[in-house]
């Protein structure tokens, strides 16, 4: 019933807090026409540009290959190990998800490592190290403690994962079934919905925010058509 109970409160928190980020991201004036340059000059260019970011980080790419390998290394792995516990919330089990399932087990020690890099880096990398708060190492040890409690289920003790199952399917249909008291399960289960409920608040709105970037989302065309933000094209009309 508790956790039952977390988990509502830590989706309604997450998807209300989230929302209302979004909403706040656009309707955020951007006066200034800043792309980054090179940019492109279309809109079609515009969002390749976003694709190659958010598929590649190619900006992080250009500025630092270590942190670039380590924070790519993390998020494909994690969007690996989020595709695998769809089979927690589906039934039946598409094929393609399958076959996804053995990467996605293997896919926690990607995401682990990724997770110690970046924290390595905040204690060795001097400039890093310099502008390190503790958030930024307590985020990091969140989610290293959501993967190496993920995978030690898989690899060190095994759950009752039918169980498992049915409990987050009845959720899903506003029936509480038990769930299994593994310690490994329990430390799991709590821990993801810590990070569900901190989320909203936390630095890692990058995710919905890139998108929102003026330095990333804009077409370098000063020339062709003058940059206008919403007040002062109102102002300009009146």
């Amino acid at each position: 019933m508790l956790f039952a109970i977390l988990f509502y409160l830590a989706f309604v928190v997450m998807v209300v807090g989230l929302a209302y980020k979004i909403y706040d991201y656009a309707r955020t004036p951007a006066p200034l026409s800043i792309p980054t340059t090179p940019a492109p000059t279309t809109t079609p260019g515009v969002a390749f540009r976003m694709a190659r970011e958010v598929v590649l980080f190619e900006s992080l790419f250009k500025g630092n290959l270590w942190t670039w390998l380590f924070g790519w290394m993390f998020h494909v792995g994690l969007l690996l190990v989020l595709i695998r516990h769809l089979r927690y919330f589906l039934d039946p089990i598409p094929a393609w998800l399958v076959l996804v399932q053995p990467f996605g087990k293997y896919a926690a020690f990607l995401m682990v490592a990724g997770l110690g890099g970046l924290w390595l880096r905040r204690f060795f990398v001097e400039r890093i190290r310099y502008i390190s708060t503790p958030s930024d190492h307590l985020w990091l040890a969140l989610l290293i403690g959501v993967g190496v409690s993920g995978a030690a289920m898989t690899f060190v003790t095994h759950v009752d994962v039918v169980a498992v199952k049915v409990f987050f399917l009845g959720l899903m249909a506003f029936e509480i079934y038990p769930l299994p008291t593994h310690p490994a399960l329990l430390i799991h289960l709590f821990l993801v919905a810590l990070l569900m409920l901190l989320f909203p608040f936390s630095k890692l709105l990058h995710a919905p925010g890139v998108f929102f970037s003026p330095t990333r989302n804009q077409a370098d065309r000063p020339r062709e058509s003058r940059h206008l933000a919403a007040w002062a094209a109102q102002i300009e009309k009146n």
